[in-house]
């Protein structure tokens, strides 16, 4: 096993443009906030795991179901942020950022993000893709497109379908001639490189596709990525939200 201590901070907020007070939202008797804790528990790479916010409802929340959270500043700008904020108050060799609007992130899927770091260690930074199987995933503008290099680092990350096939005149044949990735919104950083990463100001392709891990390419950090077979199922609106509770009933997806 790893010398590397590896700690996952769980960034939640109250406040959200299309979904205000989405952690603390039940899923089949459970808070949100407290399924993706249960799940990242399960992580067999993970030896500490944290919730920060900047809310007294979603902190008293994990304290009612045994764990572990921080307070940080609502002056915070982000969850990476927020991430680097409690990472730092710890010596942990690895962070890992796990999104709390994941309920049913997969524990394996978590090793696979930490695992890039502990066998590379000159990587920074890592994160997770999948397989892109329809066309409706490619040209779909809310899911990151990925290409890698032949180290299975990331090259680019966009919005738009990338490569452009050229010739191959349809966009609906595209998958029959290149595989395609979509990004999975997972990260794992070295501690010593996240008060680094969120010091950078702002980049132009970041700010171009608002995606902000462009802005670790455009400074010249490599992004390690793991490729798995499928994504977690995230929730961003009260309607993904009965989407996902119709699936646990029919037992779509595990409970």
């Amino acid at each position: 096993m790893t010398n590397n201590k590896v700690l996952a901070v769980i960034p939640a907020r109250y406040a959200s443009t299309r979904f205000p007070g989405k952690p603390l939202v039940e899923i089949l008797g459970k808070p949100m906030i407290q399924r993706v804790y249960e799940q990242a528990e399960k992580a067999r790479t993970l030896d500490h795991v944290i919730v920060a916010t900047d809310d007294q409802r979603i902190f008293d929340t994990v304290e009612q179901f045994g764990g572990e959270v921080e307070m940080t500043s609502s002056d915070l700008r982000n969850g990476t942020e927020r991430v680097a904020a409690v990472a730092s108050k710890f010596n942990y060799d690895i962070v890992v950022n796990v999104q709390g609007d994941e309920p049913f992130i997969d524990p394996d899927a978590i090793d696979a993000a930490v695992s890039l770091l502990i066998q590379d260690s000159s990587a920074q930074m890592g994160t997770l893709v999948k397989p892109i199987d329809t066309i409706d995933e490619l040209v779909n503008k809310n899911l990151p497109k990925v290409i890698l290099d032949q180290q299975q680092q990331a090259i680019y990350f966009s919005r738009s379908p990338i490569p452009f096939i050229r010739d191959v005149a349809s966009t609906n044949e595209w998958l029959n001639h290149h595989r395609y990735y979509r990004h999975i919104g997972l990260y794992v950083y070295r501690n010593s490189f996240l008060p680094i990463y969120i010091s950078l100001p702002e980049t132009p392709l970041e700010r171009a596709e608002k995606l902000e891990q462009l802005r670790a390419i455009e400074n010249g950090y490599r992004i390690k990525v793991a490729i798995v077979e499928h994504a977690p199922e995230g929730i961003d609106t009260p309607d993904d939200l009965q989407t996902l509770i119709y699936k646990l009933k029919e037992n779509e997806i595990g409970k």
